[in-house]
């Protein structure tokens, strides 16, 4: 609703398919404006032209349509009301719930300055056993869940939302089809877990210009949690290339000149205003955090594209999932995943035998790897072979198939027990400390 003091302007000298452009003075960058009663939002200023992007599209809107500018960037309201809520782009329920009543904060604010932060030691723990052996993630850390489309990330991003140890899961959807947004919202419900989970969702029924306020609006939630209410926070973000592609939609229709893969010049720190505000805050504020896993499909696989190129200048590792043809499941592929942090809480904030548990486990897959590469040239096989073959087997089944929920300690005891099963100690290569301590007893 327009104000009395609000100016309202009817000359647009510019029309695209997602912006328009007019005079205007007084104008902030990021600020809002209805024009035909459509939202929109300040992208550029130039001396007195002003150009809004137009979250619905340009389609109907005449030159001379009223263009009111509404004083303020996007916000949403905070509160503990968030909690167990679903939200659109503008942060509006779509859950048929009230409003949400709180403080007005906008959204897209600086990430937090260096010298608030602690180096990341707290264990965020997934429940997801290909994660937490072998890529062990680390509260305030930022990683990409890398993905091809017909894989089935979302489910994954669900189940870290059912079992990661967190205070509070904030889920930034963006571009779901209609099926995956019910997916979450059912499996949510159906667990009982509605009550720590907030979610900002975008499906492919809305404007997909609309993406580009989803992890905005699911950052300043976290921001809330993890600043005022000291909480461990855990943001999923689905999916970063359709938010990239939204970016590239609004910047070729202004006329910019695309960098690689037509994706917009300034595609790097579009990205990491986002990742950046991943951070553990030091006991002494509140030992709040916000970690951040996104999950970034590929095309063909294509890893040099430059939505994951960015992508991963900017975080701390990678997660990779594979189908795994042995055992017919989609698993965490332990040779293209990497935590960089894991080092950070692996042996220190789990159980001791955990480094030396992993770098085992890993070394005697990468053994079946060879072995496999043998009996496919048609090479003969040692007996050390087929038992690496028959341990790659059981260690993708139990430990990295992304259906596998079991703790960390859990995790550790199945990858003791199929050392045991298969290998004699010295060819597991681990301390014999920890040889004598955890080797399954007969």
């Amino acid at each position: 609703m327009a104000k009395a003091f609000q100016k309202i302007y009817t000359q647009i000298t510019a029309i695209t398919k997602a912006t328009c452009s007019l005079k205007a003075e007084g104008v902030g960058n990021d600020e809002l404006a209805t024009v035909n009663g459509k939202l929109a939002q300040v992208v550029k200023i130039i001396g007195d032209e002003v150009t809004l992007q137009v979250f619905q599209g340009t389609e109907g809107i005449p030159t001379n349509a009223e263009v009111v500018f509404l004083g303020k960037a996007p916000s949403l309201k905070v509160s503990d009301q968030l909690a167990g809520r679903f939200f659109n782009a503008y942060g509006d329920p779509i859950d048929g719930g009230p409003d949400i009543e709180g403080k007005e904060i906008e959204i897209g604010g600086p990430s937090v300055n260096p010298v608030r932060r602690k180096q990341p030691s707290e264990l965020i723990a997934t429940g997801i056993a290909g994660i937490d052996l072998n890529n062990t993630l680390v509260s305030g850390q930022k990683i990409p869940f890398f993905a091809d489309p017909d894989q089935p990330y979302n489910q994954v991003m669900a189940n870290v939302a059912l079992r990661a140890e967190a205070d509070k899961i904030i889920l930034g959807g963006m571009g779901l089809t209609n099926d995956d947004y019910l997916y979450f919202k059912n499996v949510f419900s159906n667990a009982g877990v509605l009550d720590h989970i907030v979610s900002f969702v975008n499906t492919t029924e809305n404007p997909p210009v609309e993406r580009l306020l989803i992890p905005d609006m699911a950052l300043t939630a976290a921001e809330y949690f993890a600043v005022e209410k000291h909480e461990k926070v855990l943001v999923l973000l689905t999916d970063m290339t359709l938010y990239a592609d939204a970016l590239a939609i609004v910047s070729n229709r202004m006329d910019q000149i695309p960098s690689k893969d037509s994706m917009p010049g300034s595609l790097y720190s579009d990205l990491a205003k986002i990742y950046e505000k991943a951070v553990q805050f030091p006991e002494e504020i509140g030992g709040g955090s916000i970690t951040i896993i996104a999950v970034t499909t590929l095309s063909g696989g294509d890893i040099t594209h430059a939505i994951p190129d960015n992508t991963g200048y900017i975080t701390e590792g990678q997660l990779y999932l594979r189908r795994d043809s042995e055992i017919g499941k989609v698993i965490v592929d332990p040779f293209r995943s990497l935590s960089r942090l894991k080092q950070l809480v692996a042996g220190k904030k789990t159980r001791e035998d955990h480094p030396q548990v992993m770098n085992a486990a890993v070394r005697l897959y990468a053994d079946a790897a060879n072995a496999k590469t043998k009996k496919e040239n048609g090479f003969d096989l040692t007996d050390y072979d087929e038992r690496c073959l028959k341990f790659a087997r059981d260690y993708s089944r139990e430990i990295l198939a992304i259906d596998v929920n079991i703790n960390t300690v859990q995790m550790l005891d199945v990858a003791w027990r199929l050392f045991g099963e298969y290998f004699k100690p010295e060819e597991v290569n681990i301390k014999a400390a920890l040889v004598e301590k955890y080797w399954p007893k007969a």
